[in-house]
């Protein structure tokens, strides 16, 4: 049976990873911005994921990213779920170990990427990774437009069903019949998150549970407020929040993500305008739509 992970619910950040000129991480401003998020409603982080740049930082970057949001949600009452996914087993496991050590409340495993592995071969890597942290849950994070290989809703099922520390998916396929035929057929305490900020309302009327969020970043309380609304099913109160940030949702995606959310944040005065290579600023058309979209909300 999965294990019981009611904190596990509402709306969680994808947190950006702030960087100073230079390319380091810029810890004062990375922490300021984790309270911003507990002071506005989100009650779960999630440092490290795809909107982190967790891909071009080091394992040592990483796990100091991972052990600040861990001592400030200690102080904030919120939760930590670490992003810990490679695309090697044995890489994934021994960081889930690692960030397990430092007291996170969960790991985000995405699928393998590159190697685009058949459906067992997910289903025995994420088996070994759940195997390695026994009573530590596992959020799987299935995002087919950067891994390029879809975790099926059978595979979901069945790891949901036979790893009891295999406790949610993070969906960010679009695709509407699998999240949910998994939602449908998921066995008791399993989760499912929306990878996608605009399919939110949609997939928690159809039983979702809540979203991992990049808009998040820019905007906690409306976010926030968003999916506890839906959750409690205020979808009046849902839906006019939902509109009203749709084009910023939208516009977070017009050049590869977290590029368009870290210009936004900088409008705001939340943080530098710096990327890792090999993602760059977004370009002056892109930053043209952004300041109108930020001026309409």
């Amino acid at each position: 049976m999965t294990i019981k992970t009611d904190w596990m619910r509402g709306c969680a950040t994808a947190l950006v990873t702030p960087f100073r000129k230079n390319g380091s991480v810029d810890e004062e401003t990375f922490r300021k911005l984790v309270e911003r998020q507990v002071k506005n409603g989100v009650k779960i982080l999630v440092p490290c994921g795809t909107t982190g740049e967790a891909m071009t930082m080091s394992d040592q970057e990483r796990i100091d990213v991972i052990s600040m949001t861990v001592k400030a949600a200690r102080k904030l009452n919120a939760h930590v779920i670490a992003g810990t996914g490679s695309n090697c087993t044995a890489e994934t496991i021994e960081f889930t170990r690692k960030v397990r050590e430092l007291g996170a409340d969960g790991a985000l495993v995405v699928a393998p990427f590159y190697n685009k592995p058949t459906q067992e071969g997910m289903i025995a890597h994420f088996t070994e990774v759940a195997n390695s942290v026994k009573q530590f849950p596992i959020m799987l994070y299935n995002v087919p437009s950067r891994t390029a290989s879809n975790i099926s809703a059978a595979t979901t099922l069945k790891l949901a069903e036979t790893c009891e520390n295999i406790v949610a998916t993070k969906e960010a396929s679009g695709n509407f019949s699998q999240i949910m035929e998994i939602i449908r057929d998921k066995p008791k305490n399993f989760k499912v998150f929306s990878g996608d900020d605009m399919t939110t309302v949609s997939l928690i009327a159809v039983g979702a549970d809540g979203l991992v969020s990049v808009v998040s970043n820019e905007l906690p309380k409306e976010t926030s407020d968003l999916v506890e609304a839906a959750l409690d099913g205020g979808y009046s109160k849902a839906r006019r929040i939902h509109y009203k940030i749709l084009e910023l949702m939208e516009a977070n995606f017009i050049e590869a993500s977290p590029a368009p959310c870290k210009f936004v944040m900088k409008e705001m005065g939340l943080l530098e305008e710096n990327l890792r290579l090999p993602l760059v600023p977004v370009t002056a058309a892109t930053r043209k739509k952004l300041k109108e979209i930020i001026g309409r909300i």
